[in-house]
């Protein structure tokens, strides 16, 4: 899985059948330490009503395929939950409704 925060969508007029009616975001990779950018930005399908701002868990792979919205649906990457807060070791990394470290 990878921690993510959503910072963007796709429209797509123009897409393949199963597609259609699916809200694409765009998800930047988080450091789940320090909360910081970790990686390239990613396309991921929404299954759970997320949106832009939002700290997201995507799956990728065959993983993102096992839900009931991406059942045989061509996609690489879901998004499969929205983060409440991260607890690493006792400590808080993230809180929802703030992005600064909890040390």
């Amino acid at each position: 899985m990878i921690i993510g925060k959503v910072v963007g969508s796709i429209v797509s007029t123009t897409k393949a059948e199963k597609l259609k009616g699916k809200k694409l975001l765009i998800v930047q990779p988080l450091d789940m330490y320090t909360i910081n950018d970790d990686g390239k930005s990613l396309v991921a399908i929404d299954t759970v009503g997320s949106g832009e701002g939002e700290v997201v868990l995507v799956v990728s792979g065959s993983s993102a395929r096992q839900t009931e919205a991406t059942n045989g649906v061509p996609v690489d990457a879901a998004i499969v939950g929205i983060v409440d807060q991260i607890e690493i070791e006792g400590t808080f990394t993230f809180r929802k409704g703030g992005n600064e470290v909890w040390k």
